[in-house]
């Protein structure tokens, strides 16, 4: 409402005294003080022009109870309170129920009454039923207005609660002291509802929210005490100009401001929200979020009576865009980190999903987070054949557990093709019974590169790329205990020296001499199968498993290797190198008891061939 009444609120507006009574009234004069009181109060309360009662037909002796209410009001109140009737047929029975007109002017019915009774702009009417103890109708606890409004429900609560304490009031009997014990049970009464009312302030003080009503058609707006301090204000240092309101709000926001305010008057929106900045005393910003809805408008639906608060969100806006930058600060950096920084999600139906996923995913699965955000089918299906069963099992097993996950496996990519990845993790197990794990994911191809060349450097002789003397002696004791364990099946193991190589190293030096060695060991490749091993021993001997085989078979593979070596001799610059082979066999027995005495064995074998004039096969 404006500080200065408008003509309309003029005509209801009461004079100082908010009470009056005709002759014949049952009430002394301190109950005309509360009846007086709890008018005003009622008017303040509900931010109306006028609180009054209309009595009862079985009211006898009373007259109208409230200030303002000349001739032409009263007769159109009367002629609302017959049309009322009429519309129910039982003036009893309608006395004792609420009525509640938002705008007289908006029904047929009404404006005829008006028409008939009075010229006065009354637009809002709620008569609240007063009721005896036995149930027998007062009358009513009338809010009168210019302008259509709407009562809330809390409202309507606070109204009943009005209409009860004033009920008590006008009914009370003739004792003086029944009334006097009336009147202090009314006080204690109506000091609970300014307690209230002042704890209902409080609350609003102390929430940093402020309260605003806004007359449309006159451009006035008043503010609550709450809302100028909120801004560093007194109380006379704000104006009602709606002109020096916008004056204060920060220049980005105005615009959106005054359009949102637009799309509610406009009625396009159910109410009014925005956050914007406004200027303090001070000259400093605050973020205030604003909150309004229309509770008046005219014939044509144009707005004419907003009301709202406004609550300063600084601190929330404050916190909102600390917790921005930290967000975008980490997300920064897992964005930098080489690897995938990811949190991954497991429902108790075993549905898979990546929540979040950083940069890093496009180099780990050439995805994108958002593909993997609600599924995680696109990364299976990237994972290795021989692989997936191993991944799968790998992150069952932490669910169940939880323990922390790691696995080391393959991916094929479109674009990078066969790579290796080394996944970290620890889970979390979630109140409604999902897994969650947040790690990391990083490409680990060349250290798996690496590994595999130092293992084939572990186990592989430099010079021949054969298996060398301990990796072969390995297999051997491999190859026992499956003898020992299963009986079979049967292996040979043969034992090359080629012959003469002193010699040749002497005659032709030392590089030819490896070049004699590598020569070999590409023709034994060539004449093993799959599960045969081959090794150099030391020098210039061979060791061959020969998986599957008996003594004659081996017999045929090593006379085969001589026929091939002598076919094939190696080209020097000097010419032509003649290399011949001594072979000697053994079985490999279940009652050996160490790979060494196999050899041994073997080596007699050997001896005999070489002692036997070389380029032999002998066995043992």
């Amino acid at each position: 409402m404006p500080a200065t009444p408008s003509p309309a609120e003029a005509a209801l507006a009461p004079p100082a005294t908010a009470v009056a009574h005709g002759s014949g009234a049952h009430n002394d004069g301190s109950t005309h003080a509360l009846l007086d009181a709890l008018m005003r109060l009622a008017a303040r309360h509900f931010d109306v022009a006028l609180a009054c009662v209309l009595p009862g037909d079985a009211v006898q002796g009373h007259e109208w109870l409230g200030a303002g209410v000349d001739a032409p009001l009263r007769e159109a109140l009367l002629e609302l309170k017959r049309t009322n009737v009429r519309d129910s047929g039982n003036a009893n029975e309608r006395m004792a129920e609420p009525l509640v007109i938002n705008d007289l002017g908006s029904d047929p019915t009404w404006q005829a009454c008006l028409s008939r009774a009075s010229a006065l702009p009354l637009r809002f009417v709620a008569a609240w039923p007063l009721t005896r103890a036995n149930g027998d109708a007062l009358g009513s606890l009338c809010l009168l207005d210019p302008a259509p409004r709407e009562l809330s429900a809390a409202q309507r609560e606070s109204l009943d609660d009005f209409a009860r304490v004033i009920a008590a009031l006008v009914a009370a009997p003739d004792d003086p002291r029944e009334t006097s014990r009336t009147g202090s049970n009314l006080r204690a009464e109506l000091d609970s509802l300014r307690e209230r009312e002042r704890l209902l302030a409080l609350a609003i003080a102390g929430s940093g929210t402020g309260i605003w009503d806004r007359n449309v058609a006159t451009g006035e707006i008043r503010y609550s005490t709450g809302w100028k301090a909120m801004l560093g204000y007194a109380d006379d240092e704000v104006t009602n100009r709606i002109e020096d309101s916008y004056q204060r709000l920060h220049p980005e926001d105005l615009a959106y401001v005054q359009a949102t305010m637009k799309a509610h008057f406009e009625g396009r929106t159910d109410q009014y929200e925005v956050e914007h900045r406004i200027r303090c005393k001070d000259g400093s910003y605050k973020w205030i979020c604003s909150r309004g809805k229309v509770i008046a408008r005219d014939h044509d639906g144009h707005a004419l009576r907003m009301v709202g608060t406004s609550t300063d969100v600084t601190s929330m806006r404050e916190m909102a865009e600390r917790m921005r930058e930290s967000v975008v600060l980490v997300t920064n950096l897992t964005n930098e980190v080489p690897g995938l920084v990811f949190q991954c999600r497991r429902a108790p139906d075993g549905h898979t999903s990546f929540p979040y996923a950083s940069a890093g995913i496009g180099e780990i699965y050439e995805l994108t987070p958002e593909q993997v955000a609600r599924d995680a089918a696109g990364i299976d299906a990237l994972i290795h054949p021989d692989d997936i069963d191993a991944y799968r099992a790998s992150f069952a097993e932490s669910a169940a557990t939880l323990a922390p996950w790691h696995l080391e496996y393959r991916v094929r990519l479109p674009q990078q093709g066969l790579r290796w990845r080394q996944g970290d993790a620890r889970p979390q197990r979630r109140s409604d019974g999902a897994t969650v794990w947040h790690g990391f994911i990083t490409d680990v191809t060349e250290r798996k590169r690496i590994e595999a060349e130092l293992q084939e450097f572990a186990m592989t002789d430099g010079l021949t790329r054969l298996a060398n003397r301990r990796h072969f002696m390995a297999r051997l004791d491999a190859q026992l205990v499956l003898l020992r364990r299963s009986g079979g099946p049967e292996c040979t193991l043969m034992m090359c020296d080629l012959d003469h190589f002193k010699s040749i190293n002497d005659r032709f030096g030392h590089a030819v001499g490896d070049e004699a060695l590598r020569h070999f060991a590409s023709i034994l490749r060539n004449h093993l199968r799959v599960g045969d091993v081959a090794g150099r021993i030391g020098g210039e001997e061979f060791a061959i498993l020969l998986g599957g085989a008996d003594l004659d078979g081996a017999s045929t593979v090593a006379r085969r290797i001589q026929e091939c070596f002598a076919q094939a001799p190696l080209r020097a610059e000097a010419g032509p190198v003649v290399l011949t082979v001594s072979i000697g066999l053994t079985q490999i027995r279940a009652d050996d008891s160490s790979a060494e005495i196999t050899l041994s064995r073997s080596d007699v074998a050997l001896y005999r061939a070489k002692k036997g004039g070389r380029n032999r096969v002998e066995c043992v």
